[in-house]
């Protein structure tokens, strides 16, 4: 039995975007082991028949000492478990197990840079500085022998091509996480008020204080909408809206702030408009989840998101950091159902045409089969 191992930095983010991928590849015969830093979805990991390496690591830390001492647990667990392939996830995942993989000698990598939309929406010298790290970082580890480069979106693989982080024959197109379409469907919202909902972490670069501006002009306006924001903060990242904060928006009235949702498919058959202003994406999950349920989307014109807005037949489209703009987009949907309806269905067909689970679990297995197989030359 082949030895899978997938190294990512969150248990959480492995349930929302891998684990459907991982339980595919169990039942096609891989042995699957999880290095991450464990939280609250261990257990569940275990009962699906996983292997489950917990890891000390703190994604947001840059202390040199932290960091060797993470390194070196990344080499203990590869060192024992030897897989025939790892997959690996977000930029200290890619920098630390593509050493590693090198130190050992194994073969047979996948790297998934996802989930650093910070490093490439900051700003200031800091931003600067730490950009031009990681693209060095990338273009000496992302994309060694033996590797595949998985992207989320045609942008950022074109533009990781043409940096020469990835050579055009290793990169591949996986677009997102997928969705189970039979659980996100579309709903009967009531006919009260339109209700948008921005599902994500609360993050600035979300668009977050974009959103809550908006429906403070809306509100202004007299505009008949229920703006609602759904999902937690995130300490561990620099961008993180705190609890504080959210709480005196909730109390002014502008917004509702619902906290984090266990269940998404159940929040968005109640909502009208899905709504994602943030200012980078490699192709959101919130988005995909909205269009299975049929919502009509509001979102930013930027890589990931204007990947799955079509505008004006499955949303609309505006410019990041614009809450005027934002707020005259949110109120033209929320002011004409039949646009919605029109719009909504249109985006659950491109929900089941493209980014249905099935999809997503294929093009994986095809991609780890590719790199398994033997070169002719071999």
């Amino acid at each position: 039995m082949a030895k899978l191992l997938y190294f990512i930095s969150e248990d959480w983010f492995f349930c929302s975007h891998f684990l459907e991928r991982a339980k595919a590849a169990q039942r096609a015969g891989y042995a699957v082991t999880v290095l991450t830093r464990v939280g609250r979805h261990g257990e569940s990991l275990r009962a699906a028949g996983f292997q489950l390496i917990a890891l000390q690591m703190d994604r947001s830390s840059t202390n040199p000492l932290r960091e060797l001492g993470v390194l070196h647990q990344v080499w203990r667990a590869y060192r024992a478990v030897r897989p025939e392939l790892v997959h690996q996830i977000a930029f200290k995942p890619i920098l630390y197990g593509t050493l590693v993989a090198r130190m050992l000698g194994l073969k047979n990598v996948v790297n998934a840079p996802v989930g650093m939309g910070y490093v490439f929406t900051s700003g200031g010298m800091r931003g600067s500085l730490l950009r031009g790290l990681v693209r060095l970082a990338l273009r000496a580890l992302l994309n060694p022998r033996d590797s595949k480069v998985v992207f989320e979106n045609e942008e950022d693989l074109a533009h990781c091509v043409a940096s020469g982080s990835a050579r055009v024959a290793d990169a591949q197109l996986i677009p997102g996480a997928g969705v189970d379409t039979d659980a996100f469907q579309p709903g009967l919202p009531d006919d009260g008020p339109a209700i948008v909902v921005l599902g994500a972490r609360m993050l600035r670069d979300k668009g977050v204080g974009e959103f809550v501006e908006a429906a403070q002009l809306l509100r202004a306006r007299g505009v008949a909408v229920r703006c609602v924001l759904v999902g937690a903060s995130d300490p561990a990242n620099p961008s993180s809206i705190n609890a504080a904060q959210l709480a005196a928006w909730h109390a002014e009235g502008a917004v509702e702030y619902w906290g984090h949702q266990q269940d998404m498919a159940s929040v968005l058959r109640r909502c009208h408009i899905a709504c994602l202003p943030s200012y980078r994406e490699g192709l959101p999950k919130f988005l995909i989840e909205a269009m299975a349920c049929g919502l009509p989307m509001v979102s930013t014109d930027v890589p990931g998101c204007r990947q799955l807005v079509v505008p004006h037949e499955t949303g609309l489209l505006v410019p990041a950091q614009d809450a005027q703009a934002l707020a005259l987009a949110i109120e033209t949907l929320a002011c004409d159902a039949q646009l919605r309806k029109r719009m909504g269905a249109r985006a659950r067909e491109l929900a089941l045409r493209r980014y249905a689970n099935g999809h997503i679990v294929q093009q994986t297995l095809q991609l780890y089969a590719m790199l398994r197989k033997p070169s002719p030359a071999a």
